[in-house]
């Protein structure tokens, strides 16, 4: 069986998959390279949100989701990976993941409905009807987040309410930083693009409480709508806030993700809180539950059109001038 590398075809749909992934405000921060039987996942430091992730954290978290769906798709065609994250942090800071295929292996029945879901996960900033997500469904979800060594809490109504409360004042607070305005103004634009996000993929204005959108100030236009009175939220979170971790919080987003949509359930997100944290240069504190990467909205929302994509042949950058030295530490996540 030849593996997709081989071929210019095979790397082309590679690339598509992992292209697919999230990422925040739509900026896709991701390149591949090919070294050999390897496949090297960078950071496109140009597309780094300047104000709103100083650390690069969201920035991982995006790239994080992409290196999930390539490992997804090299599953698919016939071949276990083996992933590497950060083999090179001082030499080559860019370098994120160097994901090996050493065998053969084919894929799950499970494996399989992802990557089928790939194409058709969107970020729904709908409003969402009342139903509720069963328990089972969560269960699942959290299940998924933790084979990727993050955990996913669900909050509870009272638990969702403070959140919200603290979204609306983070969503104030950055109303007023025109940084982070101009900074939002430059990925929400008009016009024909393969990044960023147009208007047709904002939703609508939030007409009343609770805050479960982001604001989107710089489009107006745009019809105000009623949201659930009810919201169902949850909250990635990972045992350490460097960053592996926030690699490792980007493939448990994806494989969640991934699952919602194949129970038919919507997810957007509110991240404000977590921009703020990150542009004060804090950290959280310690939290038995660990230290949270996205906050999540769930639910059952309508059909929305898909975000534009990068071309499989703009992600693809030249190849390595040299090999990080040392072992490589797999991840200890062997198959999906």
């Amino acid at each position: 069986m030849a593996f997709p590398i081989d071929t210019d075809l095979g790397i082309r749909w590679l690339l598509a998959a992992a292209g697919q992934a999230p990422s925040v405000h739509n900026t896709q921060p991701w390149r591949f390279r090919i070294a050999g039987k390897s496949i090297e996942l960078l950071a496109d430091p140009d597309r780094r949100l300047r104000r709103a992730d100083p650390r690069g954290r969201s920035l991982r978290v995006s790239c994080g989701a992409a290196l999930f769906n390539l490992r997804l798709a090299i599953r698919v065609a016939g071949f276990q990976p083996l992933t590497w994250l950060l083999p090179d942090p001082r030499a080559d800071p860019q370098l994120l993941a160097i994901v090996h295929t050493p065998a053969f292996g084919q894929p799950s029945s499970t494996e399989q409905e992802l990557f089928a879901n790939i194409g058709t996960r969107r970020t729904n900033r709908e409003p969402f009807d009342e139903r509720r997500v069963p328990p089972w469904v969560l269960a699942d979800l959290r299940i998924a987040a933790s084979r990727e060594g993050a955990n996913l809490v669900p909050l509870g109504g009272f638990g969702s309410t403070d959140l919200l409360d603290y979204v609306a004042m983070a969503e104030e607070e950055l109303g007023r930083d025109h940084d982070y305005l101009a900074e939002l103004r430059a990925w929400t634009m008009t016009g024909t693009h393969s990044d960023g996000m147009p208007s047709y993929v904002l939703g609508p204005r939030l007409a009343g409480d609770p805050a479960v959108v982001r604001d989107f100030g710089t489009h107006p236009d745009r019809p105000a709508a009623r949201f659930e009175h009810h919201p169902q939220i949850a909250v990635l979170t990972t045992p350490g806030d460097r960053p592996a971790d926030w690699l490792r919080a980007g493939q448990a987003l994806q494989r969640v993700l991934l699952l919602a949509s194949a129970h038919g359930v919507s997810a957007s997100f509110l991240n404000q809180p977590l921009d703020l944290r990150d542009m004060r240069h804090r950290t959280d504190p310690r939290h038995r539950r660990g230290h949270a990467q996205m906050i999540i909205r769930l639910g059952y929302g309508p059909s929305v059109p898909r975000a534009p994509r990068r071309p499989p042949a703009e992600l693809l950058t030249g190849p390595a001038t040299r090999r990080p030295s040392g072992r490589p530490r797999h991840e200890r996540n062997r198959s999906l």
